[in-house]
C-alpha cells in the first residue's frame, strides 16, 4: 500500500543496526557521526504465526507475509532544522513517513562516542523533538502569512484555518509536539496537507546492551519515567544482539541464541507488529495451493477495497467475497469443515473486512 514507517533518532544511537535486523536491505553502519549521505529504504515482513498455521493445512507452494516500507533516516542533532550536521534535507524524508520509530541510545560503549559527550536518552529525545517542532513552526508561520491575506478578504474557511494555525503556533512555542494539541479531528483537517513532522504517531525504542535485553536498564527506566503521563508505547531492544542473531541462517541457531538471551522472540518482531498497528493497519489472508499470503489494508476498508489491494481488476469487477474467520478455519481444519459448520459467509460490497479474515474474491471483468 506504499505505507512508510521511518526510524529516527540522534546520530550514533544504533538506528541502522536495528534497520538491518528487520529490513530486506542491508545498510552500512558506522561509528562516525553524520557518515550517512542518504536515507536507507527497505521493506519489512510483518511476523504473523497465522500464516504458517494456515499453510500447515493448505500446504501451498509459497508463503508470503504482509509488508511495510521502512526508512532509516540518518541521525539528527541540535540545529538539524537549521542545516547543522547533515542539514535539514532528511527532515523532508520524515515528512513522507506515515509513522515513526524513535530510537534512543540506552547503552554505554567507549568505542561509539556520543555526539553530546554522554549517554542521556531523555535529553536525546528532547533534542530530536525540538528539531521537529522548530521545522513545524516554520511551516506554520509560512502558512499563517499566506492565510492572513486570504482571511482579510472575508473568506470564512481561511479565518477558521488561521485560528487553528495560531493554536499550533502557540503549541510549538511552548515546546510541545503537534500530536498533543487539543483540537478536534475536524479542526485538524484544515492543515492536514502540511504533514507536520511532530504530528506523526510514534513508538519509542530503547536500544540497550545485551545484558539488558529482557528487563531494560536504568537508561530505559529514565525514558519510561519521562513518558509516565503520555504513556506512548516504549519498547526495549538489544539492537546489536538482535543484529547478530538476524545474521544466522539456521532457524534453530537463532532460537538457541534468543533463548540464551532470555527472549522468547526477537524484540524487533514486537516493534514491527507495534508499528503495523500504529499505522492503523490490519491483515487479511488469501490461501490456495500456489500461495498463502497476508495482505495489508487499513482498518475499516470494504471488501472491494481489500480486493483492489490484490489487483485493481478484482475491485473493478467485484461481485462478492466468501469469508472465513482464521480461528474457525484453523480449529476446524479445512474450508469444507467450515462450510459444514455453517461458518463460511458470503459478503457483498458493503462488508468491512476484519482482522484475520480469509477471503476468496468472486469477480467479473
Amino acid at each position: 500500500m506504499g505505507l512508510k514507517c521511518g526510524i529516527i533518532g540522534i546520530t550514533n544511537i544504533g538506528k541502522t543496526t536495528i534497520f538491518n535486523c528487520i529490513s530486506n536491505t542491508r545498510a552500512e553502519s558506522s561509528n562516525f557521526a553524520f557518515s550517512a549521505s542518504k536515507s536507507n529504504i527497505g521493506m519489512i515482513n510483518v511476523p504473523d504465526i497465522r500464516l504458517q498455521k494456515i499453510n500447515s493445512i493448505i500446504e501451498s507452494d509459497t508463503v508470503t507475509p504482509a509488508t511495510v516500507d521502512i526508512v532509516d533516516i540518518p541521525g539528527l542533532t541540535k540545529g538539524s532544522s537549521k542545516g547543522e550536521g547533515i542539514g535539514n534535507k532528511f527532515l523532508g524524508d520524515i515528512q513522507q513517513c506515515d509513522a515513526l520509530i524513535h530510537v534512543v541510545r540506552c547503552f554505554d560503549d567507549d568505542q561509539l562516542p556520543h555526539i553530546e559527550g554522554s549517554v542521556n536518552p531523555v535529553r536525546d529525545l528532547e533534542i530530536v523533538d525540538l528539531e521537529l517542532q522548530i521545522k513545524d513552526l516554520e511551516m506554520v508561520d509560512r502558512r499563517i502569512e499566506r492565510t492572513e491575506k486570504v482571511a482579510r478578504s472575508g473568506d470564512k474557511d481561511a479565518k477558521k484555518a488561521l485560528e487553528i494555525l495560531k493554536v499550533y503556533k502557540a503549541h510549538f512555542e511552548d515546546f510541545k509536539s503537534a500530536r498533543t494539541v487539543d483540537l478536534s479531528d475536524d479542526d485538524k483537517n484544515f492543515i492536514d496537507d502540511l504533514l507536520l513532522l511532530s504530528d506523526k504517531p510514534v513508538i519509542y525504542v530503547c536500544n540497550v546492551d545485551e545484558d539488558s535485553a529482557v528487563n531494560g536498564n536504568a537508561y530505559a527506566d529514565q525514558v519510561r519515567e519521562a513518558f509516565k503521563e503520555d504513556k506512548p508505547e516504549v519498547l526495549v531492544i538489544a539492537g546489536k544482539l538482535e543484529s547478530d542473531i538476524a545474521e544466522l541462517d539456521d532457524e534453530d541457531d537463532r532460537a538457541e541464541f534468543l533463548s540464551d538471551a532470555g527472549l522468547n522472540e526477537p524484540g524487533v518482531h514486537k516493534m514491527i507488529q507495534s508499528a503495523y498497528h500504529l499505522l492503523n493497519l490490519q491483515s487479511f489472508f488469501t490461501a490456495g495451493k500456489k500461495e498463502v499470503r497476508a495482505w495489508t489494508i487499513r482498518k475499516g476498508m470494504s471488501a472491494p477495497q481489500a480486493a483492489g489491494v490484490i489487483h485493481s481488476d478484482l475491485e473493478r469487477g467485484f461481485i462478492r467475497a466468501e469469508v472465513m474467520n482464521f480461528d474457525d478455519f484453523y480449529s476446524l481444519g479445512s474450508e469444507q469443515a467450515v462450510k459444514d459448520a455453517g461458518k463460511l459467509r458470503v459478503e457483498g460490497k458493503n462488508y468491512v473486512v476484519q482482522e484475520g479474515d480469509l477471503l476468496h474474491i468472486r469477480f467479473n471483468v
